[in-house]
């Protein structure tokens, strides 16, 4: 887990070192995010739900053309509280994701904006669930809309909204399969 995280940071500073050298190709962002989780669970498992919470993002887009990017999404492992009827326990989540963007106006001096499609890898670790168990890994669709506002030639106020589908099994060790959560996260970001 902290080799992916360690390889993130490094894809990060990578192209933020190398924006300078290649204006316009790479952008670099840092943004808080509000996790909200859509919580919809079936089977014995319905009423289970995953916390909301504060988290912080770094991302590097790389520019194909001015108006096509591929963005790739980093943070680190995300603890949550997982509840029913009370405290059920945590886990962590890793959801690295890749999305295809499209900049409608990358040259308006006012307001870029951009919508992306792409897909999610998450990885479950720290699961303390009293004896339950989820899935390794998680892989969905993930949903982007957005827009950039520039301050100056370099430095932009951005504003972010996502959708991204996440699910995994709950099972009890001698009872099998419990039924499904879908956490389904919207995320929120400046």
């Amino acid at each position: 887990m902290k080799s992916i995280f360690a390889r993130s940071l490094v894809a990060v500073a990578a192209c933020a070192a190398v924006a300078p050298a290649f204006a316009g190709d790479f952008m670099v962002r840092a943004r808080a995010l509000q996790l909200d989780p859509a919580n919809e669970a079936t089977g014995d498992v319905e009423g289970v739900t995953v916390s909301s919470k504060m988290i912080w993002e770094i991302d590097a887009s790389y520019f194909v053309t001015p108006n096509f990017a591929v963005e790739v999404i980093a943070t680190t492992p995300q603890k949550h509280t997982v509840s029913g009827e009370g405290r059920i326990g945590t886990l962590r989540h890793l959801p690295p994701t890749v999305t295809a963007q499209y900049h409608f106006a990358p040259d308006n001096a006012t307001v870029r904006p951009y919508v992306g499609l792409g897909l999610n890898y998450t990885r479950f670790s720290a699961v303390n669930l009293g004896g339950l168990k989820v899935d390794k890994s998680s892989v969905g669709l993930a949903y982007q809309i957005g827009a950039d506002f520039p301050i100056t030639k370099n430095i932009s106020l951005n504003v972010d909204f996502k959708k991204i589908d996440i699910s995994t099994d709950v099972t009890h060790p001698t009872l099998g399969k419990l039924g499904k959560v879908k956490v389904d996260p919207t995320l929120f970001g400046i």
